[in-house]
C-alpha cells in the first residue's frame, strides 16, 4: 500500500499538481503570526521526547483528546509523558476528516519520515523511531526552523516584555531567521477586570518607567512600549477582540472609566466597551504612525468551561465561535481612523464563518493606494481546516481580491507546525487548479502560478516590511 501522505496528496488535477509542485512547494515560509516561545529559540532548545514537542501546549490535540474520552490527568495531568503519548495515539484515528489527522501525519511525514499511521498498534514504533531523532541536535528548535524552510518568525508579546530574548537573536549570527516581535496589549483593555486591570497597569509603569496615574500617562507608556517594540523591529501589532465596539469613545468618557477603575469603583454598564473603544482607536493611530499592520483576530467566546479555567487557566482549548454582530463596529472603527487619516494597515482574521463575505465587503470600503491595504486574513483556529480554507479564499476571491492575499501562517506554539503552510498550499493549488480544468480559469500555468508563489511568500514579504536575514536595513525614518 502507498504512503498516505504521498508527492500529490490533495492535488486532484494535473493543473493541480504542477501549481503546488512548480510553485508553492519551494517557497520559503515567512511565519508572521505565531505563539512561539522565543526563549527557546535563543537556547536552542533540545527535547526531552515526543510528548514534549508534539503535545506540550497544544490545545487543539488536548480537545480532541476530551472529545474522545481521554481523562484529563492523560491530558494536562501529571501521568509521564509515554501515557499522554499513548492517549493521543488512541485518539488519532478517531480525528478522520478533522484537520488533526492531516496535521499530525505530515508532521510525522516532514520531520521525522514516519509513513506509519498513527495509533495504539504502531504507538510503541512512532514514538521509538522519533525519540530517537529527538536525542539528534539537528532537531533543535533552531535546526527545526532550518529544516521548515522558515525565513521568518512573528511571537505575539505583551507590551511590557523586556524583549530580552529578541535582543538576543537579533545579535547572534546563528540564528536561524528572522525573529519579531508582535505588540499585543489586550491586557491593556481589560478594565472591567478592575483588579488584575490595576496590577497590569504596576507592570506597565515599571516597563516603561512612566507613573500609569490618569488616562494620559497610561497612554504615553504604551506609547514608549510601542516605540521601544518598534526599535526591536517590531512592525505589527495584533488584538483580540469578541467584537469591534458600535461606538466611539471621547477623551473625557475614558478618562473617568480609567480614574473609576484605578480607584477601585464599580463601573457601570458598557463601560469596558466605551473604554476598549477609545484604546482600539489610540492603537490605531500608533500603528499608523510608525507604518504598523494591525491584526484584528474576531469572533472568539473564551474560556466557556468554568470548572477548566479555574483549575487550568487559559488557552488549554475550551473556546468558541461567537454569535456577535461584527460589521457596524469594524466599520465605525476603520471609518474613525479614515476620516482622520489615521488607518493603518488591517489584517483581519474572523471565527465565523457565516460572517466571511459581509466582512471581506466592510474592508473593500476602505481600500486605498497601497495594494491590499485591509486584509482579509486567512482562515483562523476553528476554521483552519480545507472547508474553511477554501471558504475563506472563496470569500475574498468573490469580493476582494485574491491576487494581493498575504497567505498562510501557524498561529502555533509548536516548533512542528511548519506542514501547515504546506497544508495551505496544496489546498490553495488545488482550488485553483480545479477552477483551471473546469475553464473558470485560463489553463495557464505561468499566470495563476505567479498568483500561487506571491501568495505563498513575496506578498507577505513585501507587504509587512520586516527586514529578512541577509537583506540591506531598510529605510526608517519614524
Amino acid at each position: 500500500m502507498s504512503a498516505f501522505i504521498h508527492d500529490d496528496f490533495l492535488l486532484e488535477s494535473p493543473q493541480a499538481r504542477r501549481l503546488y509542485h512548480d510553485h508553492a512547494a519551494a517557497e520559503p515560509i515567512y511565519d508572521y503570526h505565531t505563539h512561539l516561545p522565543v526563549d527557546q529559540i535563543a537556547n536552542d532548545h533540545r527535547f526531552a521526547d515526543l510528548t514534549e514537542i508534539w503535545l506540550g501546549g497544544d490545545h487543539y490535540k488536548w480537545r480532541a483528546m476530551r472529545a474522545n474520552g481521554i481523562a484529563e490527568s492523560r491530558i494536562t495531568g501529571d501521568t509521564d509523558s509515554r501515557d499522554k503519548f499513548d492517549a493521543w495515539a488512541a485518539t488519532l484515528p478517531h480525528t478522520l476528516r478533522n484537520p488533526l489527522y492531516h496535521w499530525s501525519q505530515l508532521e510525522l511525514k516532514r520531520y521525522f519520515g514516519i509513513d506509519t499511521l498513527l495509533g495504539p498498534d504502531t504507538a510503541d514504533q512512532v514514538w521509538q523511531q522519533a525519540n530517537e531523532q529527538l536525542a539528534d541536535p539537528s532537531f533543535s528548535t533552531r535546526n527545526l526552523l532550518r529544516r521548515g524552510n522558515v525565513r521568518l518568525v512573528c511571537s505575539t508579546d505583551d507590551p511590557c516584555d523586556p524583549l530580552k530574548h529578541h535582543d538576543e537573536l537579533a545579535r547572534d549570527p546563528d540564528s536561524p531567521c528572522a525573529v519579531y516581535p508582535t505588540f499585543r496589549p489586550d491586557r491593556a483593555l481589560q478594565i472591567e477586570r478592575i483588579n488584575s486591570w490595576r496590577s497590569y497597569l504596576d507592570q506597565l509603569t515599571q516597563a516603561a518607567g512612566i507613573d500609569c496615574s490618569n488616562l494620559s500617562r497610561f497612554k504615553d507608556a504604551l506609547h514608549q512600549r510601542h516605540g521601544y517594540f518598534h526599535q526591536h523591529g517590531c512592525r505589527l501589532s495584533d488584538h483580540g477582540l469578541g467584537c469591534l465596539p458600535l461606538e466611539s469613545c471621547a477623551e473625557s468618557d475614558a478618562a473617568r472609566i480609567f480614574d473609576r477603575a484605578r480607584n477601585q469603583q464599580d463601573l457601570t454598564a458598557g463601560d469596558g466597551e466605551r473604554f476598549a473603544s477609545h484604546m482600539m482607536q489610540f492603537f490605531g493611530e500608533l500603528n499608523a504612525g510608525k507604518g504598523w499592520t494591525m491584526q484584528l483576530h474576531l469572533g472568539a467566546l473564551r474560556n466557556a468551561n468554568t470548572r477548566l479555567f479555574k483549575r487550568l487557566g487559559r488557552d488549554i482549548g475550551c473556546d468558541s465561535i461567537a454569535e456577535l454582530p461584527q460589521i457596524h463596529g469594524l466599520v465605525r472603527f476603520l471609518d474613525d481612523l479614515d476620516a482622520h487619516d489615521q488607518l493603518p494597515k488591517v489584517v483581519l482574521y474572523n471565527l465565523n464563518p457565516g460572517q466571511n463575505r459581509a466582512l471581506v465587503a466592510a474592508l473593500g470600503n476602505f481600500q486605498r493606494e497601497i495594494p491590499g491595504k485591509l486584509q482579509y486574513g486567512s482562515a483562523w483556529w476553528f476554521l483552519d481546516t480545507e472547508e474553511g480554507m477554501t471558504d475563506q479564499i472563496n470569500a475574498l476571491s468573490s469580493i476582494g481580491l485574491l491576487s494581493h492575499f498575504v497567505g498562510m501562517l501557524t498561529d502555533s506554539r509548536s516548533f512542528l507546525s511548519a506542514p501547515r503552510h504546506e497544508y495551505f498550499r496544496r489546498i490553495l493549488c488545488n482550488l485553483l487548479g480545479r477552477d483551471m480544468q473546469r475553464g473558470a480559469l485560463p489553463d495557464d500555468l505561468e499566470l495563476v502560478g505567479s498568483l500561487v508563489s506571491r501568495i505563498c511568500y513575496r506578498n507577505a514579504v513585501d507587504y509587512f516590511g520586516m527586514k529578512l536575514r541577509g537583506d540591506a536595513p531598510a529605510p526608517d525614518a519614524r
